[in-house]
Order: structure tokens, then C-alpha cells, then sequence
């Protein structure tokens, strides 16, 4: 197994960026950038041998660091959203940056995806990887208390990229993380879309949204629906009876608070798939139904249901939801999450 870095280009900040490279003995490639400890390629091979990156992103730093629809990156404080932008904690409002509609996004304007964060090289004897951190202020984007992050990305033989998450902090405030790489298993550059890979998760209801995409409170059964993949189904086969696309949260069905399967995603004429174990209670499948032709990596146009995002993490909303799991850390208290995407060919 190997491990190199490189500067991949100076951040608005005037700061400098650097890619790390983890590479296996099977030929697996991931490469990290320290700007939004962003994802940048997932390289692995099909059925015939050949290595292509599974992933959606760009070429060079210029294109992470303007809009983008958050490829690879760590997403957070809070991923996904939080309903109007404003929560109370101990009869204390407080007000977030609203950047999706009325409500925050993804952790808001500058979120943990959009600032430099500090990396060293991890050599374990059966992996290799990258530990990153970053300490976010009080008051970023209208969060209560100093939050201090890290993460750490590490790649073993057995085609495992395991993800690593934990903060503190010195007041109560929402912490919810999640990993936001986009895969297209026949190949980010094959121009064919996620529509005919098969997904399996072991999931029996799901939360349904509103017009602003805010969980309504209600955890409906999948059952009878089109957000039934409790069983393998091809994800473009029933889509069409979902307005806009899949872009739900699934709540797994969990025995315990360890790493558990959560999804199995499968290409067909690649051969290429994964698992995906986490800590998290539940999962949002995103089906790229945003993404508008932006230009990526190798001039490649990325349309419509091009790329597809599986990410754990704690409920949506839920700061405002009392009947959710609460994703408030305490001081005192280490907010961990462990996610695990484990590659194949079959």
C-alpha cells in the first residue's frame, strides 16, 4: 500500500491545497484534497480488469473552490437540512445562513466543504490513509460553540475506504456529518447514467418531505411504494412515481449502534459494486436529479441522474423535530460516526 501528497493549488484564502493519494496492492486509488477533505476520485476496476474513476468531480482546484453540487466533500455542521434555518436550544434561538430556499444546507454558505483543513499521512499495517481537522469558530454560519473536527479517510487491500468522523465542542450544538461523493459504478466518463444500477437497502420506512424538502414528521412505510428497496430493485424502474426523483432519507433497520449494512449498489454491465456498513441510523439516497450538464472532470457533461449519493447520517431537521433522534453534542461528549464503503466485482 501506498501513500503520496502533492500541492493541488493555493484556496482563495491564499492558503495551499494538497492531494493525498492512497493506492492498494489491487490497484484501488483515492485521492483527498485538503480543501473540504474532498473526495476527489475513486479509481477501481470492472469485470474486465480495467481501473476507471467512479466518482463525479473536476480537474483542477478552480472548479471546488466556485458553486459546485458538493462532490466528494465532507459535509457539515449539519448535513442536509435544517427546516427555515433556525433552531432553539435552551429557549435560545438561533439563526443559520439560509442557502436552499428558507432553509440551511449542508452546514450553510461556507460550510466544513468550503474551508482548508489540516491533513497528516496515517500508516497502519493493514491500511492507509489521511487524517484531517478543523476547528470551526462560534458563530460560523449562526452555529452556537468552538467545534473541533476530524476525519479520517483510509484505504485497505480488501477495497475498503473506511471514513472516520469526530468533534467536540465547548457548547450544546448540532453536529450531523455526512460523505457527499456522487458514484456512477460504469464509469464517471462513460456518459451513461445510474439509472439501470441496482440498489438494496435494509430499510422499512422512510421520512416524507415537504414542498421545501423538510421531513414532515411522519416515518412512512416503504412498503407498496416505489421507496421500496428492501428487495434489489433497478433504481430507474420505479422513479418515475417519485416527483423529482429519489432524495429521501431511509431509516435503517438497526439492531445495534455498530457498523451495519445499510446499502448494497450494483452495476451490471460493469460488474462494479459496494456495500456500505455505518453507525448511523439512517441514509439519504440522492439520485443527482439537480445536477444541469455542469462540465467535470476530463470535459465530461454531467446530466441528470448521472451521479448518485448514499449518505449516512443522522435525521434530517431534526434540532426542530422532538420526535427525531437528537443530533445535539454536549460538551463533555465526542460525536463519532464511522462509514465504510467496501468495492467489488462481481
Amino acid at each position: 500500500m501506498e501513500i503520496s501528497s502533492e500541492v493541488y493549488g493555493k484556496a482563495p484564502s491564499g492558503e495551499d491545497v494538497e492531494q493525498y493519494t492512497l493506492q492498494n496492492k489491487k490497484g484501488t486509488v483515492v485521492k483527498i484534497i485538503t480543501y473540504g477533505a474532498i473526495v476527489t476520485a475513486i479509481e477501481y476496476k470492472n469485470r474486465k480488469g480495467k481501473i476507471e474513476d467512479v466518482t463525479l468531480g473536476f480537474d483542477a482546484l478552480e472548479r471546488y473552490v466556485q458553486p459546485h453540487p458538493y462532490f466528494g466533500a465532507t459535509v457539515g455542521r449539519f448535513a442536509n437540512r435544517i427546516a427555515k434555518g433556525t433552531f432553539t436550544i435552551d429557549a435560545r434561538v438561533f439563526t443559520l445562513a439560509t442557502n436552499n430556499g428558507a432553509n440551511a444546507l449542508h452546514g450553510g454558505t461556507k460550510g466544513l466543504d468550503k474551508v482548508v483543513w489540516k491533513a497528516e499521512p496515517i500508516e497502519l499495517r493493514n491500511s492507509v490513509g489521511v487524517k484531517l481537522g478543523y476547528i470551526s469558530l462560534a458563530g460560523d454560519e449562526g452555529y452556537p460553540g468552538n467545534l473541533k473536527v476530524n476525519v479520517i479517510y483510509s484505504l485497505d487491500n480488501d477495497n475498503k475506504l473506511t471514513i472516520e468522523y469526530a468533534a467536540t465542542t465547548d457548547r450544546p450544538t448540532p453536529v450531523n456529518l455526512t460523505h457527499h461523493t456522487y458514484f456512477n459504478l460504469s464509469g464517471a466518463a462513460s456518459g451513461k447514467s445510474i439509472l439501470n444500477h441496482q440498489l438494496k437497502m435494509p430499510a422499512s420506512r422512510y421520512l416524507p418531505v415537504d414542498a421545501g424538502q423538510i421531513p414532515t414528521g411522519e416515518r412512512r412505510s416503504v412498503a407498496g411504494t416505489p421507496m421500496d428497496f428492501s428487495r434489489t430493485n433497478m433504481i430507474g424502474a420505479r422513479m418515475g412515481g417519485v416527483e423529482g426523483g429519489y432524495d429521501h432519507y431511509w431509516i435503517l433497520d438497526r439492531k445495534d449502534s455498530e457498523l451495519e449494512l445499510a446499502a448494497t449498489l450494483f452495476d451490471p454491465e460493469s460488474g462494479r459494486g459496494l456495500h456500505l456498513y455505518t453507525t448511523e441510523p439512517g441514509l439519504q439516497f440522492y439520485t443527482g436529479n439537480f445536477l444541469d450538464g455542469v462540465i467535470g472532470r476530463g470535459a465530461v457533461k454531467y446530466d441528470k441522474n448521472f451521479g448518485l449519493c448514499l449518505e449516512p447520517t443522522g435525521y434530517p431537521d431534526a434540532p426542530n423535530q422532538k420526535s427525531f433522534p437528537s443530533t445535539i453534542l454536549m460538551p463533555g461528549h465526542i460525536y463519532r460516526q464511522t462509514s465504510v464503503f467496501k468495492f467489488f466485482v462481481d
